[in-house]
């Protein structure tokens, strides 16, 4: 079976798409019958996709900031969608820009990891830093799929180390698109050939355009062709690039990515229960919590424990109307280990905030049997 198969969306800066929530990005992801999703965890030598509001502004990718990137990884990993990191590099402190990469990849389990390299390494000399970072980035991360996302036509841009680059890769990810054209059939028939003269050749696995620029932008029909081509090639799948325009109204072209039947790389698959558990809970309803659970569930904190339908439905009740009331939940990391879920979350209520959420459920024929929860609540 192929490292990735189906359909994949960039997504660049997470405050810009679904507001930011990372439940909508998810879902959004589900809808469309995305296989993963390939999120911008680092930029050079920095993190990136973190943020905090100073003196009343909101400073982007601040790097002592809020890290949006984990809650994000957790909503698609909870829905089954693939979670892979990606990186522009500049090839400046290769060895620095390795360890960053390294260090998002592991502190969220990423399932695989696109190298975004681009016009730094056209200059002559470049394959030095090329090897250095990239053979330190496969040292750290030997058993985690690395795709080369770069140029489509490897001919007109040379020198650029592509061999080095591919040589410690999984995947190769060419940006193939056509702008200013309308033929990304006949774009990406010359772009497999090309690279097929290389000396180091990895699955092929293209992006696609779904943005615009310089007055050009890609038309629904160009969208759908393009995966027909696609699929003509018998490739495993194809990315686009990006989600943010491709969500926009007027650009249309979310909907022919998600109207396009791959097949059945990403079968419809009904929502884990750690994640309808906290859908439920930000309904804020305490009688959609409580039917999540078996009618001999059990609920433990702390404080006490409580079994059956009636008494876990009070637990709820006052959850909601005095602990955290008006509360958001958001997941911030999930692992499963055969019928247990462990999650972890924070909350913003109207009294009070939690950092701290962490949960144990134990699921038996899709409903809770047995249930831990700890949280500490910190007061507005």
């Amino acid at each position: 079976m192929p490292i990735l198969q189906g359909k994949g969306m960039y997504l660049w800066r997470i405050n810009n798409v679904e507001g930011g929530d990372p439940t909508a990005i998810a879902e959004a992801a589900r809808q469309a019958g995305l296989t993963h999703v390939l999120v911008k965890v680092a930029d050079g030598r920095g993190t990136y996709n973190t943020y905090k509001v100073e003196y009343g502004r909101e400073l982007f990718n601040a790097q002592d900031g809020i890290d949006q990137v984990p809650a994000v990884i957790a909503a698609l990993k909870a829905r089954g969608i693939q979670a892979w990191g990606w990186q522009y590099i500049y090839g400046h402190y290769p060895s620095v820009e390795a360890r960053m990469a390294i260090r998002r990849v592991r502190e969220f389990n990423l399932d695989g990891f696109v190298v975004n390299a681009e016009i730094e390494f056209q200059e002559t000399g470049m394959d030095i830093p090329a090897a250095q970072y990239m053979r330190e980035l496969r040292a750290g991360l030997p058993n985690t799929p690395i795709a080369l996302s770069s140029f489509r036509y490897p001919n007109l841009h040379r020198p650029f180390p592509w061999e080095t680059f591919l040589e410690y890769s999984d995947l190769n990810m060419p940006q193939v698109y056509w702008v200013g054209a309308n033929n990304p059939g006949a774009q990406l028939v010359r772009s497999m050939h090309e690279f097929q003269t290389l000396r180091v050749q990895r699955p092929y696995f293209p992006t696609g355009a779904a943005y615009g620029e310089h007055g050009w932008r890609a038309t629904p029909e160009q969208v759908t062709w393009f995966l027909q081509a696609v699929k003509e090639q018998q490739l495993p799948g194809a990315n686009f690039w990006e989600w943010y325009f491709a969500r926009q109204k007027e650009s249309q072209l979310w909907n022919p990515v998600k109207n396009f039947a791959w097949g059945s790389t990403h079968p419809e698959k009904p929502l884990d229960i750690a994640v309808r558990y906290i859908e439920a809970m930000n309904s804020n309803d305490p009688v959609k919590v409580a039917s999540l659970y078996g009618t001999t569930g059990v609920h433990v904190t702390a404080q006490r424990t409580v079994q059956g339908s009636t008494p876990i439905l009070s637990w709820y009740n006052q959850l909601f109307g005095q602990t955290l009331p008006n509360a958001r939940f958001t997941i911030t990391g999930t692992q499963q280990e055969d019928n247990i879920r462990t999650l972890t979350w924070t909350a913003e209520s109207s009294t009070g905030r939690v950092l701290d959420g962490k949960d144990s459920l134990g699921v038996k024929d899709e409903r809770i049997a047995y249930h831990y929860t700890y949280f500490t609540v910190q007061n507005n």
